[in-house]
């Protein structure tokens, strides 16, 4: 699911921009509701799972801690 989203986590990505957050969850949450570009009924929705999905991903990404590699974090 998803292949083309990039692995956005230290060592692999060393720095990580809001634009590449908000681009892996515009990416999931399109294949997730199967909409490219929703209706406009449905853009409200979308663009708060997008949101959701991002604020989700940059707490996931602040909280890890990968043995091995100096600490990275956003500023």
């Amino acid at each position: 699911m998803c292949r083309s989203i990039k692995t956005l986590r230290p060592p692999v990505t060393p720095e990580v921009s809001d634009e590449d957050i908000r681009a892996a969850a515009l990416q999931y949450v399109r294949k997730v509701s199967g909409f490219r570009v929703p209706a406009a009924h449905n853009r409200e929705v979308f663009d708060q799972a997008v949101d959701a999905v991002a604020a989700a991903t940059q707490e996931l990404l602040d909280g890890l801690q990968v043995r091995g590699s100096a600490a990275v974090h956003r500023q």
